[in-house]
């Protein structure tokens, strides 16, 4: 019997694994679906018959293969290191999400057990098969690397949703205060996160392997239903909705107060003139 230990976390953003691979001293490019799959010790390209390594998504998704807490933090500090050097702009929310270590906020684990003997079976935390295979394993790691990053999205929705439930409070109450920048920022965040959890995390995407073989599509489709992946979109992509339309709201509010200032500014300048035009003809002389 074997087992496979997968730990995942997520870290801010997206990680640029060509610009690490550069780094790294790896010559080879990745694709945008593909992750980087690293010793955590050496930081070498994985080989075959190492015991513990590490999968890097782009989308910020790091997922760690039968590693201790002692491994895995030093991992992330040798990780932490090596992304210091770059000067990149893009780069710092990592190094910010890293200085958290050796415990990520976002965490998901994950067991695979291969036992001849047994019966496949998939449950919440573990899954257990006759025999092992590659893509399977790859196929865990990648939902559960989905599941936190998404977990991750879930959190900072929450939190807009807070800002705006204090906005509507003060609405409630006669306040208005919303300068446009602060309107431009919310909806640049909320649209954040449709645009993240689509085009980053790939949510509605399948690992490459399960078009061609049965028994990894519905692998795929059994352990991704278990982790609720399609339904947490949905749920991200109606409170996305739900927080547009609220700032929809507040933006046309905001842009009506302003129109109604302008006009009684036009009103008072108006009754200047014509009160100065008044004085002229019967005072002025």
């Amino acid at each position: 019997m074997m087992l496979y230990q997968c730990t995942a976390f997520a870290i801010g953003g997206d990680l640029d694994l060509n610009r690490l691979a550069t780094r790294l001293g790896i010559d080879r490019k990745y694709r945008w679906e593909e992750p980087m799959r690293l010793n955590p010790v050496t930081f070498t390209p994985s080989a075959p018959g190492d015991a513990v390594w590490v999968y890097l998504y782009y989308f910020g998704g790091m997922v760690f293969l039968n590693c201790s807490d002692d491994i895995i933090a030093r991992c992330i500090e040798g990780l932490k290191q090596h992304l210091e050097q770059h000067l990149e702009q893009h780069l710092e929310q990592h190094l910010e999400q890293l200085k958290e270590q050796p415990q990520l906020r976002f965490r998901e684990d994950y067991q695979l057990e291969i036992n001849p003997a047994a019966e496949p079976s998939i449950t919440n935390d573990s899954a257990s098969m006759p025999e092992f295979k590659q893509e399977l394993l790859e196929i865990i790691c990648f939902v559960i690397a989905k599941s936190v990053a998404l977990e991750r999205i879930e959190e900072h929705v929450d939190a807009v949703f807070d800002e705006v439930g204090v906005m509507i409070n003060g609405l409630g109450q006669g306040v208005l205060e919303l300068p446009d920048k602060r309107l431009a920022k919310l909806a640049s965040v909320i649209l954040g996160f449709k645009y993240t959890s689509i085009a980053h995390i790939m949510v509605l995407d399948k690992p490459e392997s399960t078009w061609d073989d049965a028994e990894a599509d519905r692998f795929y489709l059994t352990i991704s239903n278990l982790f609720e992946l399609r339904p947490r979109y949905q749920e991200i992509k109606h409170k996305a909705e739900t927080l547009l339309d609220v700032t929809d709201v507040f933006s046309n509010l905001s842009h009506a107060r302003r129109s109604a200032r302008l006009e009684w500014i036009i009103i008072i300048l108006i009754a200047f003139e014509i009160i100065m035009a008044l004085w002229q003809k019967f005072w002025g002389g």
